[in-house]
């Protein structure tokens, strides 16, 4: 008997429902069989042995079984397994819970240790005081100015007057600063007209340098002019891209000088009633010391992007990401404690008078 069951029977797998069925072959009448899950059967065979090598009895039993009722065999065994696999879920998932909240811990200490250790490294300086007093009134973006000193109060005024200066080519003397910055740039050429082709040498992007002006204002062409008088080495080295190995597609020099008037006075943040940003706020110490502060910086950041330019080796256009790296490497040269003028910048080290 046991031979003709096992001859004339067949397993099949349905796996729509998640069951094991016995059918007959031939004409056998159907037996009437109980029914164990899939799941439990491959969950089986599963924790016994990842390849069904060791524990080979698991068939074996199947087989040898058929003859008595299968509930009878596996009542008590499917009971035990799913009492197992609850209580493996449920560690699976305490498991689980504890990695969450570890990982939860791990980083609110890390950021309190970033926090603490910039309020200590910082507590004694100025920017330690600033960071302090930001945090107490609840305040992470901004910083609050420092009272201003009559002379840094005359000389900020002074700046956002020469801010608020638009370049108008109509009038004469700034007509004559155009002129001024030729000479100085070219001394040896004859002076071209104020509309000419010539001025595109000096990277004007036409014929009419009145027309590249926009943002920067007048203040960007007085930063052009203070650069070639302050620092004629670096002027004109930058000016004829002595240094490096160059794109063929450089950047025109005249206009990167407005492009960066324009961000210095962003990034100062000296639009504002009083600067509220770290480089603001530093700012106003540089200004203290040195009443041509912008301009000096204008030609730290000018020396700057051209290193960055370099570094990259970008192209025309790829201006913008030059621009964008400059600034935050002058940021951080900003906010380092030791620096109480320009010239105490890293940066400073470029220029060469």
């Amino acid at each position: 008997m046991e031979m003709i069951m096992r001859k004339s029977c067949e397993v099949e797998l349905d796996d729509d429902i998640g069951v094991l069925k016995l059918f007959s072959l031939g004409s056998l009448p159907k037996l009437r069989l109980a029914v164990m899950t899939s799941k439990t059967l491959r969950r089986r065979l599963h924790h016994g042995d990842v390849d069904g090598k060791t524990h080979e009895h698991l068939e074996a039993s199947a087989s040898d079984d058929l003859n008595e009722p299968l509930l009878g065999n596996y009542e008590s065994s499917d009971r035990h397994s799913e009492d197992c696999t609850r209580a493996e879920i449920l560690n699976d998932d305490r498991r689980m819970e504890q990695l969450h909240w570890t990982f939860l811990f791990s980083q609110l200490i890390a950021q309190w240790a970033r926090w603490l250790a910039n309020i200590v490294l910082g507590s004694g300086s100025l920017i330690g005081r600033f960071l302090t007093s930001a945090i107490e009134n609840g305040q992470k973006t901004s910083l609050r100015a420092p009272t201003l000193i009559p002379l840094q109060e005359v000389r900020l005024k002074n700046l956002r007057q020469r801010l608020e200066v638009p370049f108008d080519g109509s009038r004469v003397e700034h007509q004559d600063a155009l002129k001024q910055l030729w000479r100085l740039a070219y001394p040896d050429r004859e002076l071209p007209p104020l509309k000419s082709e010539l001025w595109k040498e000096m990277g004007w992007q036409g014929a009419d340098p009145s027309t590249d002006f926009r943002g920067g204002g007048f203040i960007s062409l007085e930063n052009l002019i203070f650069f070639a008088q302050q620092y004629p080495e670096s002027f004109h080295r930058l000016l004829h891209k002595q240094e490096g190995t160059r794109a063929e597609w450089e950047y025109p020099f005249a206009v990167a000088g407005i492009n960066i008037s324009f961000v210095l006075a962003q990034m100062l943040d000296l639009q504002s009633a009083k600067p509220t940003s770290l480089a603001g706020i530093r700012f106003l110490q540089l200004l203290e010391e040195d009443e041509m502060a912008f301009d000096n910086l204008f030609c730290v950041t000018f020396q700057m992007m051209d290193a960055q330019w370099l570094a990259k080796r970008a192209s025309y256009m790829e201006f913008n990401d030059v621009m964008k790296s400059t600034r935050t490497q002058l940021e951080r040269e900003l906010a380092l404690e030791d620096v109480s003028s320009v010239k105490d910048l890293p940066a400073y080290n470029l220029l060469a008078e």
